[in-house]
Parts: structure tokens; sequence; C-alpha cells
């Protein structure tokens, strides 16, 4: 065929095909030969990437390496796979009427089919939204994408190009996560690598943000993801001359800093531990003791110098720089900020006074601000400098607190400006405002200021409604993939989470982020946040509300936040804890009292405002009105006591109403007293009756604490927090496990999944859930709970985990079966936690009946035969709990976990050894060596990465970090690596780092591999890394 008449046959068939309609396909494989695979020639990295993605995705399914071409226009024979954007040339000889239409970050796939040749065009609004169009192409063939890593199926296919009609647009111009530092389990342990990794899948999953939050001040921080300083101590390439000690988590960190801080030996409940004194075979996962990211590596927080603490921040700047330059590249926007108003550290206080400037000065804050993004500017890429507003705006915010953050937002806006805003100012919180005005910030910030907050009170409560009353301007709605609370647990927020993002379009949010800590076991939720990013066709058709006999409570209060504001003296009483509490923005309380005739008195305290005319409001008791135009301000001023006493109330349906109406800002209430005498009943006479509640607080003498949350029945229905996710679990286990048992599976998951408060309003402990609840906040995230319920009842709430393991034997495949344990172990680990804490609740009870035994002859009796027993079982128990964690640990999250467990639960809770002294005492004795836990490994061999890199720049020097655990040493552990579809495989040696930890450079890469790891075992059990190689080895693209 002459080069003319290819090019005339070749524009006939795109004319034909221009007005062909292709059937959407049952993707069922056919044998069509070998395709070639064309993008445009002198296309950026990102169009580069989606074709070498789809080249190795499909070389993953099917063994097919099909050939890449970069071309000036359509090629004339093969079939083709064809990447390009709506603008590019390659469109230019076909009618593709969808192109035009097309947005940034929006695609279109359509296969395109005439004379047995097919032609796959993805096209991109944009080369994100190509590279977008890409990875959803790849889904057809049966692979997943999670934050953790790739699921690819077991079972290879023939190859074959599936038949496809779709367009797709992002319902949020922005989607992403908010990993938190302040925990093990977060970004504290993350290097480049980790957040290279994540960013990598985060952009497979079609998401395009991650945003840091930094604690500036002690206790919590400083952490180093932010600086703060004046100007002249930048340096041109970001680097810092003057600094202050500032941290992120290591094993060995204090509270505090210097030999002399006086603080307690923990941080965040982390009690300071060196990993060689980890048990169970844990401290095989470090190769230090002082386990930390690397920008922290040869520190602990308390011994920082000035010159090792300009070092920190140094090092934590060039990873960022790293990190946020790859994030560019991808597509993917970047944001940092610290809470405001801004905390300064005391050692730059100390500096600023040598220089004499007064800290609290706003010319200084301004110096200091103007210094932070100075040197934000000079050290790495950035999109967004977000300000956070604290926890503490949770509750309602003293206006001079107020006054000085929106005035610290205008110095952060100019001096972005001034420098000529290499990046955008943002605001993010624990709330979008202050809580007697959420929507504040909307009047006083530019239009082109976006604002965002994390949902309120752990995720449990839904999204702010005040996110509908801001229009035209950016706005970010946050929820929370886990909470902190029960952060040992694995945390399944489907149902939530999908109520969450309809929230969030329903209220025209234009971003959708979530905020974790960990990654592989919340998998479930990073993937319907990110599906819920660009589809919500799950909505159900009719609003799935609560049944009434589970929200119309007895008595209580309607509406409503508790605020404390201990310790302020409050003048004129001796009831302080009643008066410096209070429930505010309520609408009623309903009381259940006996019928009779009482004396109602409504206690106030003005512990907000310092003026009057701020706080104005109505009340009314059994539906008379008895306070018109209340002003406790002018009653009683700040911080005095007003009582409002009425008289000669008469209750005859069991029944006392008390209702507030605002008129000006939130009503509110301190305490209530109900004084009187109940009604005479026949024969028998009425009795004396007082009761006294604590608004807002807990019991204090004898006020009660205050009641729970009801709702007025002239309300409606209340719409369900949770919405139906069963259809989301049927696919999830499906891909994940394969077909065989993914319905009995998808069953399990889904009774677990979500199951929170319907309405939240304050911290607790930990929200209930659905799945077994372990652990709880105590003195830090994920304190393991002393229950004391007998095991032998305690256990029924786990018998999911025998129906899961009863599964097992139906998965097929090597890789389903790995995704399966991981799960299975997960689920062991926590009902091992169970037992753990029951059987500890066990040893408190038999602990104190021995020490309550009068008789010295019994009391050593009981010691020997009924505590000690219970002793020795906790230490068994304890091993076997982080036996299935080390079983189920892949990420630095898990890691995370382990010294959690370690840090937080065995040393500073003391968990296991609380009653040692004690019990040796009752005993006579020390303990004998079976009460010990054990340091050694117990578990099976197996080899793990951590950060599963999946792309990486030509220039770019690849190490591998591979941890292998096992009760021996492992032979010869090696490399096996090859260019992407070779027969032959090359060797690299592991070298030894320490422990259980491994590395591996590769050579220069300038094509893309795949790699397998092996290692023998003296027991003669050979190990590999991925389960599934060489089948389907770790794969890696190399950029160039």
């Amino acid at each position: 065929m002459t080069g003319r008449t290819t090019a005339k046959s070749l524009l006939i068939l795109f004319c034909i095909l221009s007005i062909l309609t292709s059937a959407v396909a049952d993707d069922k494989p056919a044998k069509t030969g070998p395709a070639l695979i064309c993008y445009p020639s002198g296309a950026d990295l990102k169009q580069q990437l989606a074709a070498k993605e789809i080249r190795r995705y499909i070389y993953l399914r099917t063994d097919e390496l099909l050939k890449l071409k970069t071309v000036k226009s359509i090629p004339g024979d093969n079939d083709l796979i064809v990447i390009a954007t709506k603008d590019s040339n390659l469109l230019d000889k076909i009618s593709f009427d969808k192109a035009a239409k097309l947005k940034p970050q929006d695609y279109a796939i359509k296969t395109l089919t005439a004379d047995d040749r097919k032609i796959v065009l993805i096209c991109g609004g944009d080369p994100l939204g190509a590279l977008y169009g890409a990875y959803n192409f790849i889904e057809h063939f049966g692979v997943r994408f999670n934050i953790h890593g790739d699921t690819i199926p077991d079972e290879k296919i023939d190859f074959y190009l599936p038949d496809i009609d779709k367009t797709a647009s992002p319902l949020f111009e922005l989607r992403g996560i908010l990993p938190f530092h302040d925990f093990p389990e977060g970004p504290d342990w993350w290097n480049a690598d980790d957040y290279k990794f994540y960013i990598s899948q985060m952009v497979k999953m079609k998401m395009n943000f991650i945003g840091l939050h930094c604690y500036p001040n002690v206790p919590w921080g400083p952490e180093p993801t932010v600086w703060m300083g004046l100007p002249e101590d930048v340096n041109p390439d970001g680097t810092v001359r003057a600094s202050y000690p500032a941290s992120y988590h290591t094993t060995e960190r204090l509270n505090g800093y210097g030999e002399d801080s006086g603080s307690p030996k923990r941080w965040w409940g982390y009690s300071a531990a060196q990993t060689s004194d980890f048990s169970a075979g844990t401290s095989r996962l470090f190769e230090t003791d002082n386990f930390g990211p690397d920008c922290m590596a040869g520190h602990v927080y308390r011994n920082l110098t000035p010159e090792t603490s300009n070092e920190v921040f140094n090092r934590t700047g060039k990873m960022f720089d790293d990190v946020f330059s790859y994030a560019q590249q991808l597509g993917v926007k970047t944001a940092i900020g610290t809470e405001t108003p801004l905390h300064i550290p005391d050692k730059l206080k100390e500096r600023l006074r040598q220089k004499g400037m007064d800290p609290d000065a706003p010319a200084t804050m301004r110096k200091i601000y103007e210094g932070m993004m100075t040197r934000i500017s000079h050290a790495h890429p950035l999109d967004y400098y977000w300000a956070w507003t604290s926890e503490g705006w949770l509750n309602p915010v003293d206006q001079p607190v107020v006054d000085k953050t929106i005035s610290e937002f205008g110095m952060m806006s100019k001096a972005i400006k001034k420098l000529d805003e290499p990046f955008n100012f943002a605001t993010c919180g624990w709330a979008m405002g202050p809580a007697q005005n959420p929507t504040l910030f909307d009047r006083s910030l530019a239009k082109d200021v976006p604002i965002s907050s994390i949902t309120s009170w752990l995720g449990a409560s839904r999204l702010n409604d005040g996110f509908a009353k801001i229009e035209n301007r950016p706005k970010w709605a946050i929820p929370w993939l886990e909470d902190d609370t029960a952060m040992l647990s694995p945390q399944l927020w489907v149902g939530r989470l999908r109520r969450d993002a309809a929230d969030a379009r329903d209220y025209g949010c234009t971003g959708l982020m979530g905020i974790h800590w960990r990654t592989r076991i919340l998998s479930p939720n990073f993937t319907t946040l990110a599906d819920a990013g660009w589809r919500q066709d799950w909505l159900p058709e009719e609003e799935p509300v609560v049944p009434t006999e589970k929200i119309e409570l007895k008595e209580g209060h309607s509406g409503g936040q508790a605020a404390n504001y201990a310790p302020n003296e409050i003048t004129g009483t001796d009831a302080d804890p009643v008066y410096q509490t209070c429930r505010y923005n309520l609408s009623y309380y309903r009381l259940l009292v006996p019928n009779g005739k009482y004396n109602v008195t409504l206690k106030f305290c003005e512990v907000h405002y310092r003026e009057p005319g701020k706080r104005v409001f109505n009340v009314s008791v059994m539906g008379e009105k008895v306070a018109e135009n209340l002003d406790v301000f002018k009653k009683a001023g700040h911080l005095g006591t007003y009582d409002l006493v009425v008289s000669d109330v008469k209750v005859t349906n069991g029944i006392l109403d008390i209702t507030f109406d605002p008129v000006v800002e939130f009503p509110f209430i301190a305490g209530i007293v109900i004084e009187g005498k109940t009604a005479d009943l026949n024969q028998i006479e009425g009795k004396a009756y007082t009761r006294k509640i604590n608004c807002g607080n807990g019991k204090w003498q004898d006020y009660q604490a205050d009641l729970g949350k009801i709702r007025n029945p002239s309300a409606g229905p209340l719409t369900a927090r949770d919405l139906p996710c069963e259809d989301f679990y049927r696919d999830w286990c499906k891909s994940e496990f394969g077909p065989e048992a993914a319905r009995e599976l998808a069953a399990i998951f889904t009774e677990l999944d979500s199951g929170g408060p319907l309405e939240a309003y304050s911290f607790p402990s930990a929200w209930p859930r659905n799945i077994p609840l372990t652990n709880v906040w105590i003195a830090g995230p994920g304190g393991i709970r002393v229950d004391q319920t007998p095991w032998s009842e305690a256990q029924k709430d786990y018998a999911f985990v025998d129906k899961m393991s009863d599964l097992r034997t139906r998965i097929k495949g090597k890789g389903n079966l790995a995704r399966f344990d991981y799960w299975l172990n997960s689920f062991k680990y926590l009902r091992a936690m169970g037992e753990l804490s029951c059987t500890r609740g066990e040893l408190d009870k038999a602990v104190n009946s021995a020490a309550n035994e009068n008789d010295k002859t019994e009391q050593k009796t009981l010691a020997a035969q009924r505590v000690l027993p219970i002793r020795i079982k906790l230490a068994r128990l304890w091993e076997q709990m982080m036996t299935y964690q080390l079983a189920a640990t892949y990420t630095p999250g898990e890691l995370g976990t382990i010294a959690n467990l370690e840090q937080h639960n065995s040393r500073n809770l003391n968990f296991v050894n609380l009653h040692d002294e004690k019990l040796e005492k009752l005993l006579g004795r020390p303990l004998p060596e079976t009460a010990n836990i054990t340091g050694k490994y117990q578990g099976s061999p197996r080899i793990f990465v951590p950060a599963l890199r999946s792309n990486i720049n030509a220039n770019e020097r690849f190490e591998l970090k591979v941890i292998i655990l096992a009760k021996d040493k492992p032979q010869n552990p090696t490399v096996r690596w090859r260019p992407l579809g070779a027969s032959d495989y090359n060797t690299l040696p592991l070298t030894h780092v320490a422990r259980g930890v491994y590395k591996a450079k590769f050579p220069t890469m300038d094509k893309d591999f795949e790699y397998h790891i092996d290692a023998e075992f003296g027991s003669g059990e050979n190990v590999r890394f991925p389960a599934t190689a060489p089948a389907i080895d770790q794969s890696v693209v190399v950029l160039e």
C-alpha cells in the first residue's frame, strides 16, 4: 500500500469512525493481537506516564508488552491506544465532538471500530485529565488502585481492547488527603519515598491534593514542617541560619526540651523507649533505637543544639522540595500551615528579645510571617499556605482571639503578596469559623481565599451546613477517614464517608479531602473518598431515616453544644463547677419529673461575652414565657451569676419543658434546679422532691451530669448518619479477594462498617461504632480498655473473625490470599486485644480480691493460685496480639501501631505490668520468668517493602528498604530484577542494615523494570515478595 493510498484510506476510516456509535462492552476478553500505544511528540510527563502505565498494567494482566511510540499524527496500521489532550494535533482528522467540551481534569474514552481495526482514544481536557483517563482505562482490565498499592488479579487474561464510550468529570475541583502530623502512625514517620509512593497512588485514584498541618507550640510541637523566624535568617536556597528545637515523633522523644524541662517522659502519651527493648520480635522492624523519619536521624528533641535544630529544618525543607516537586509533576496540589493565632517557640522569643523586638507586638508578628513565607518560597514549591484554627474553636471563642486570628490572616496574605504570590492563602481548622459565628471568615476574607475545615467531633458530626451559606469562593470539606481515639483498631467508615461526600456536594463544596494517620488498614475508606470525588450514583433513591425508637429519648436537651470555661473564677458563688460550664445554642430541655408543684431555678453565668447586647434570648417554662430579651451580662456582668427563679410550676403529665428562643446569638444555661413537692396520689401524701442538673458538665456534688440529646418530634424524621454501603463491599471484596467468597465477605465488612452516634456535640474517649471497641483515648490515642466483662461473654462480639476464617479455604490465587490474610490477621489481632482487655479486667478484680483478704496465708494462696495465672496469661495474650499485628504490618502506619502498643500501652499505661509490684508483695517473691513477655519473633517468615514506589525519574537513584521478619537469619536475601518483560533476571544482594532491615541500591535505571525479593531460611523455607512473583512482579516505570 502506498503512502498516498494509506492516507486516503485512513481519512475514509476516520470519517466512518466519527459517525459510529460503539456499544459499551461487556469486557469479555477477545484476542485481537498486539496494539501500539501512541502519545504526542513533545508531550509532557503526565502523558508519557499515561502511556507507560497502560503498557505496564496490560503486561501485568496479559504478559503482552506493547510498544510505545511518540507520534505527530495517527499511524495508519495496527490496533491503537491513543493518548492525547483535546487540543492535540492527533485529533485533527478525527471528528470527536466530546473533546471540545472537556474541561481541565475531564477525560473521555472512546473505542472506534471499523474493518477489524480498533482504536481506543483516551482524551483529556488537559494532560492531567489524559492521565486520569489512562488509569480508568486500566481499571477495565480488572486492576484496582488503593492508597497502599495496586490490586492486580491473579489470573492472567488474553490481551484485548475493550469497547468503551465514556466521559467523566470530577464532582470537586480538588480531591485528596490530609495525613495528620503528631503520632507515629501518621506522616511523622514518612520519608520522601513514602510521600512519593502515596502521591503516586493518589493520582491513580484520581485525587490531586495533599495538605499537612503543623503544630507550632509545646507540648504538641514544635514540628519542623513550617519554620518560624525573621526574613534575614533565611538563605537564598531556603536553608535557615537560626531556628529552635523542633521534632517529629521519634521513639526516644520526651515532651520537654532540655535536661531540666520538668516535662513528663512521654509525648502524646508515648513514653520514651528504645526499639531494641520492644517485645515479641517487633524490634526487628526498626534499624535504630531512636527510630523516626530521616530528617530526625541522629537527633533527639531534648538534645537539639542551635546547629542541629537548623539541620532538622534544613533536612525537612529539602525533603519537601523533593516531594512537592514530584507532586507538581503529577498535577497534585500541596498545602502546609500552622495554627492561628501563632504560638512562637520560647527559643525564638529569646532571640527576638535579644534583638530588641517584642514577640507579642503586631510589627514583630508581621516580620515573622514574612520570614515564614520567605523561607517556604525559597525552600520548596507550594500551592497553598493554609492557616488553621485550633481544637478550641469547637466551642465559642473569645472575641480578642477571633480578632487576632483575622488580623494574622491579613498579615499572612500581605506577606505572600509581598513575595509576588508564589503560593496562595487558605484557611482550615477544627472549625470553619468561631462556633458563635461559623461563617464569619466568609465576610472578612477575599473571595479567592478557600475556606475549609475538618468535620466536628472526630467526624461523628455531619458536615457543617455553614458551607451551604458560603457562596462564590472555594470551600473544602474534610471528613475523617479515621479518628485518633481508637487508633489501634481497624476503622471502616464507608457509609459515613458517603454521607459526608454527598453533603459536601449538596453544599456546593469545591474540595473533598480526608483526614487520617494510617493507610492500608483504612483502604475501603480511601477508595470511598476517591470514588465519591467523581461519582455519587450510589445515592439511594429514598433518604434513609433513623427509626423513631432510636432517637426519641424520654428526656434530655434538644440541640446545643457544651462549653467549659474552667478555671475562670465565678463571683458570688461557691458552685463554680456549675457556672463555669454551660450548654449553648439549644432549643429546650425536657425533663421527666413526678406530677406536682415546683420552684424551678434556671442558673446563668456569662462566661464568654464582656459587654451587653451580645447574647439576648427568651425563656419559657411549660409554655409560659418567664424571661423576655434576657441579657445575662446586663443582669450580672462577666463571670457573675444570675438565677432566674420560676415559682409554682405545675407538672401534670410527668414532663417539664424549658424552652429557649434566640433574639441575638445563642441562648445558653449553666444549671437547672427543681425543688418542691410531688402531688398527692389518692391517700398517699406527696413527698419533697429536689433535682439538680449541671448543664454542659458532669456530676458535681448533688448536681447530676448533663442529660443526653433528644429530638423535637415536630422536627420530622432524622436522616441516617450513614448511607448504605453493601454495594461497595461486594465490589471491593470481589476485587480484593476474588469472586469465590465475595458475597459472604461483603456481608461481614458491611456489618462492621460505620455505626457512630446520630449526632455529636462533644469529645468522648471514643465514639461507638459497629466494630468492637477495644481501645479509646487514654492519655493519648488508642489506649487499650480495661474491660470488666468476662471474655466468655465478650467474645461473642468477635464471631465475625471465625466466620471470615472459615472462608479462607475458598480464596484462590496467591495475591487474593495475601490480601485476605492481611485482613484476617488484622481482625485476629483485634480479637486478641479484646481478650487482653477482658483478661486485664479479670486481673484487676483478682488483685483487689487478694489484697482485701485479711488472712495472710489465704492471701498468699490467692495470689499464687488465682492472680499469678491470670498475669501469666496476660503476657501470652500480649505476645499473641503482637504476632498477629506483625503478620499485618506493611506500612509506616503499622510500624506506628507497634510503637503505640509498646510506648503508650506497655510503658505509659503499664497495661500488662501495672500490678506486678503489688503481686510480688502478695506472693512474697519475684514473679517467675513465665510472666515476662518474650522479645523473640514468634510468627512465620515474611518479607515486605514499606514504600512500594511504582514510578521514578530517570536520574533518580532508586534504593529499596526491605524488612524481613523471621525466627532465624535469612540466607542470601536477594533482589531479582529485569527490564519489564525481559526473560532473564539480574541479581542484586540485599545489604543488612540492622535487625530485620535491609537495603538494596539499584543501578541507574533508564528503562521500566520489575523485581521481586527472595530469601531462604535454615528450615528450608523459601519466602518471596510479592506473593504473586514471578508471575506478577513488583514493577516500576522510569520517567524521562
